[in-house]
């Protein structure tokens, strides 16, 4: 009787870019090293043909300063900016890959067959900070072939899925429970309608209690969505 082969695991690994600064574009180096800028995010990105890609960034600080660099990097078609007033503002570039310098380097480093890059990168105190899943030999690959200019590292390699890719997986049996008992009973709309007792006669425990395992949920879920801070995502 033969035993069916295992199959290859996927991991979830965080990784951090810290390229040479005199290789960037002017819009790469500002999100990087600008005093008025204190993170920006490339949201999401879209190959509109062959040569041309278009970038969505969300930026926290000067947005006008980012778009005056995005104008003046070679590369570069078009800069459209939403709510630059606002504390956070999102940039919309259309960008020719092969006219910008590292810009294109990054992409193809990570552009391999076997693993995704998840959105967002984030830009922080001169580094990229990013996620990729992916088969451990397309892992490898990626960092045995990165050039030297970016200096690729590893920050933490995990499996997957983990709770960043489901983040109720983090939650034991009773805190599922709890959540979903204080969502069918309208613990979370505005105005509340439902009170910690109101749960606690669902989960047929105490007040405190239900009240205890809502905590430790929301935590866990909070942290699995948006407390990433390693990779600043």
């Amino acid at each position: 009787m033969s035993s069916r082969p295992s199959a290859p695991l996927m991991k979830h690994i965080r990784i951090t870019a810290s390229p040479e600064p005199e290789r960037l574009p002017p819009f790469l180096a500002c999100l990087l090293d600008a005093d008025e800028i204190a993170e920006a995010r490339a949201v999401d990105w879209n190959r509109a043909s062959a040569a041309t890609t278009t970038h969505l960034y969300a930026v926290d600080g000067n947005a006008e300063r980012f778009a005056d660099a995005a104008r003046a990097s070679a590369g570069v078609d078009s800069v459209t900016v939403s709510a630059p007033e606002g504390p956070r503002s999102y940039a919309l570039l259309s960008v020719r890959d092969e006219e910008v310098p590292m810009f294109g380097v990054i992409e193809e480093t990570l552009a391999r067959a076997g693993l995704v890059v998840r959105r967002p990168l984030v830009y922080r105190d001169g580094r990229i900070h990013g996620r990729v899943v992916g088969d451990p030999d397309a892992l490898q690959a990626v960092l045995d072939g990165a050039p030297d200019e970016l200096a690729l590292r590893i920050d933490a390699v995990d499996r997957f899925p983990d709770a960043r890719a489901d983040p109720m997986a983090a939650l034991s049996d009773r805190q599922r429970e709890a959540v979903a008992a204080a969502l069918r009973l309208g613990y979370y709309e505005q105005p509340r309608a439902a009170t910690h007792e109101d749960i606690a006669a669902a989960l047929d425990c105490a007040p405190t209690t239900a009240s205890t395992h809502l905590q430790k949920a929301e935590a866990k879920l909070i942290r699995a969505v948006a407390g990433d801070g390693e990779a600043g995502v």
